[in-house]
């Protein structure tokens, strides 16, 4: 299929981590706008005049409270939905390309995000996440990130 018959989107996530070792929290959001609630990375869509370092710095500001510093790139997912596993009306397929960073908390302090895609934000051990309703995003970045195998 042509580039021009199906809709893309450019996302960028962010695995932000506290602590070392065995003490290690991840930083996630609860994600308001799927057929239900569910834990995600901090993270969104890229706006037109961003870069995917920008957007990802600006959606975790957003989401969090807090300012974040990125460690280095992790890698890029991509998935496909068809139109009618969609959140829209449409008859267009989707992919969704996702730049994954590891990130580390620099200022800012925890907040939710207001009248946004997300509306709770809180730290996790990655015990905590293996048991949370969660977006498959939070495990391929973890996976990225080598916090779990």
């Amino acid at each position: 299929m042509h580039y021009t018959a199906y809709d893309t989107r450019l996302a960028s996530y962010a695995v932000v981590v506290d602590g070392e070792g065995g003490d290690v929290r991840v930083l996630l959001a609860l994600w308001n706008e799927g057929t239900r609630r569910q834990w995600t990375l901090p993270g969104g869509g890229v706006e037109l005049h961003e870069n995917v370092e920008q957007g990802v710095v600006r959606e975790v500001r957003e989401e969090t409270g807090y300012e974040a510093e990125l460690c280095g790139l992790l890698g890029v997912d991509s998935y496909v939905l068809d139109p009618h596993r969609r959140h829209v009306d449409t008859d267009r397929p989707f992919k969704a390309v996702r730049t994954i960073f590891k990130a580390h908390v620099v200022g800012g302090e925890l907040a939710p995000e207001v009248d946004g895609s997300t509306d709770e934000a809180r730290w996790f051990s990655l015990d905590e996440i293996a048991v949370l309703d969660r977006v498959s995003v939070v495990d391929i970045g973890l996976r990225m990130a080598g916090l779990i195998a």
